[in-house]
């Protein structure tokens, strides 16, 4: 099965040093909390989260699979891509709590950036726009023409992931404060681009990207490698449904609990008005 493809070793020293800088950063943060606030210890899951994601991303875009592919499937470019977006992006954010992303917002430069970037209609259009971008078929060439300038696309639809999913799983709760039923609206109308993008792909009926060298004995079309591409780029819609899933209870769980609460009150009000009442009786009667 892996018979014509190229396995060679993709050793991007661009990658490289991305990854090597979020590692850094990384741990300087977790020392920082360690020495001003001894009291607060970020979850070793967290940790686990962060450094899963920057192997798998080594994984993705250091080995084979990568020059795979730049040169030879356009489907495996799409693997790649969805793994990024969808896998990487959600592990570094749930690996960066509160405590460790509540610094930078210390510098009000700094802040007055993050609190734009991160705006759920600034975010969604950053991402998308630059997604489809990418993906212009002229500008796909050049990317696929020059490896560093491939990893330039991967990594800034990355780092765009982040701000894309910010609004929904993001540690600072002041930078998300969009309700539950807004959260939903969010993670559906958001996908919406992509997922377009992906139908088009898939039933086109032509191959847009002729640029990929097919090993014959895959026996595969440039369409077909081209379809099975885009029919992984709908992997991110469902993974929409599974974030809007939990978010739709816990919407139905607020609800609830809103509804208890204002029982109570009202209940609590009727015995305080009743105890009024028989206090006024018990004194109209002594008079």
């Amino acid at each position: 099965m892996l018979d014509g493809l190229n396995l060679m070793w993709s050793w991007s020293l661009g990658v490289l040093l991305f990854l090597l800088l979020l590692c850094l950063l990384y741990i300087l943060g977790l020392r920082h909390v360690a020495r001003y606030s001894p009291e607060t210890r970020t979850s070793t899951y967290r940790v686990i989260a962060f450094f899963l994601a920057i192997l798998i991303m080594a994984v993705m875009l250091t080995t084979p699979i990568d020059t795979v592919a730049r040169t030879q499937l356009f489907s495996v470019h799409m693997a790649q891509t969805v793994v990024l977006t969808t896998l990487c992006a959600p592990l570094v954010l749930v690996g960066c709590p509160e405590v460790l992303l509540r610094p930078l917002l210390n510098t009000p430069f700094v802040r007055d950036i993050i609190r734009i970037v991160t705006r759920p209609l600034v975010a969604s259009i950053t991402f998308n726009l630059l997604f489809l971008l990418w993906h212009a078929p002229r500008i796909f060439h050049l990317a696929l023409q020059s490896t560093p300038l491939y990893h330039v696309e991967m990594l800034s639809i990355f780092c765009a992931s982040l701000l894309n999913w910010y609004p929904l799983i993001g540690s600072l709760h002041e930078l998300r404060r969009m309700s539950y039923p807004l959260q939903m609206l969010y993670a559906f109308f958001d996908g919406q681009p992509v997922d377009i993008f992906a139908f088009v792909l898939v039933f086109t009926g032509v191959a847009i990207y002729p640029y990929y060298h097919i090993p014959p004995q895959l026996g595969l079309s440039a369409f077909a490698d081209q379809a099975a591409g885009g029919a992984l780029l709908l992997i991110p819609g469902l993974t929409d449904l599974a974030v809007m899933s939990p978010l739709f209870f816990r919407w139905l769980s607020r609800i609830e609990q809103q509804t208890r609460l204002a029982d109570q009150s009202r209940y609590e009000q009727a015995e305080l008005e009743d105890e009024l009442e028989e206090d006024e009786v018990e004194k109209t009667s002594e008079i």
